[in-house]
């Protein structure tokens, strides 16, 4: 039994579950690339809530791992509609933005496309989850232009 439910989970729930994520090469470094959000998102009037170094942290154990930072951001004037439609979309929110270097050096920027939030809570007409995914899209094409 225990098979068969890994089985369904390999082939059903975590291509669903990719199935929202949205990632795009930078022209910069993860830390250029992050600096540079983190001063568009601040531009923007948004919150930075957290910058987490998770490269900084493995060394931290005496552990290797490529640069790779997660930006938390967001706005309580865009983010308490949804969460007052479900509060459990506060699991989700304020926003992540993902930027790490790939084994071949690339730097890739990702996120979870907020459109899914949708799938996930009982938001009924709310329109934020589209304008979330509209304003991340624009602020992480800005982040990661040349």
């Amino acid at each position: 039994m225990r098979r068969l439910a890994a089985i369904f989970c390999v082939f059903f729930v975590l291509p669903a579950l990719a199935d929202d994520l949205v990632s795009k090469p930078s022209a910069h470094d993860v830390t250029t690339t992050i600096d540079r959000l983190v001063e568009i998102v601040q531009g923007k009037g948004m919150t930075v809530f957290a910058r987490i170094d998770h490269a900084a942290g493995a060394a931290a154990i005496e552990q290797q791992l490529a640069p790779t930072q997660v930006l938390i951001f967001g706005s309580p004037k865009a983010g308490t509609p949804v969460m007052q439609k479900d509060a459990r979309a506060g699991l989700d929110l304020p926003l992540r933005v993902l930027v790490y270097e790939d084994a071949d050096g690339r730097t890739w920027v990702s996120y979870h496309d907020p459109r899914a939030l949708r799938e996930s809570y009982a938001l009924g007409e709310l329109p934020v989850p589209e304008k979330m995914a509209a304003m991340i899209g624009a602020l992480t094409d800005q982040a990661v232009a040349p």
